[in-house]
C-alpha cells in the first residue's frame, strides 16, 4: 500500500512529536498512521488497532521492524517492497535507504529514519545503570 507523499511526511513529523501533524493525519482519515508511531514502539493497544482495523501491511511492517523474518517475507511476497526496505533500514541496512531514494520514495526513508531514532531513543532511556543491576536504588 502506497500512501500519498504528504501523509507519509505528516506521519514522519508525528513520529518526531508534532501535534499538528497528528491532527492533520486524523482530519485526513489516516488514523492508522497515527497508531503506527506507538505500534512501532511495541505498544500493544496501537498494534491491536492496526490488526482490528485490518491494516495488515502496517502490522506486518511493525513485526518486521522487530526482526520477524516471517513478517519480512510476507512484505516481500505481497510486493510491499517499500515497507520491507523501511524495516531493513530500521534494522541497520543502509542499502535499503538507497533503494527507497532511488525509487523516488525518499519520504518513506525519512519515516524509517525517525522511527529508528525513536526506537533507539526509547532504548537509551531504559539503560540507566543506576536503575538496573544488583545496586538499583530503592
Amino acid at each position: 500500500m502506497h500512501y500519498p507523499k504528504e501523509a507519509i511526511e505528516k506521519a514522519t513529523a508525528w513520529v518526531d512529536g508534532s501535534p499538528s501533524a497528528k491532527l492533520w493525519l486524523e482530519e485526513n482519515n489516516f488514523p492508522e498512521l497515527v497508531y503506527l508511531r506507538d505500534a512501532a514502539s511495541r505498544h500493544s493497544k496501537a498494534f491491536e488497532y492496526l490488526l482490528v482495523h485490518k491494516h495488515i501491511i502496517l502490522a506486518t511492517f511493525v513485526n518486521a521492524i522487530w526482526d520477524d523474518k516471517k513478517a519480512f517475507t510476507l512484505l516481500m511476497d505481497g510486493k510491499q517492497y517499500h515497507w520491507a526496505a523501511m524495516a531493513n533500514y530500521i534494522n541497520g541496512d543502509d542499502n535499503a535507504a538507497a533503494f527507497l531514494k532511488k525509487n523516488n520514495l525518499a519520504h518513506y526513508a525519512q519515516l524509517a529514519h525517525v522511527i529508528q531514532a525513536k526506537i533507539r531513543r526509547e532504548g537509551d532511556e531504559g539503560t540507566n545503570i543506576f536503575k538496573s543491576g544488583p545496586y538499583k536504588g530503592s
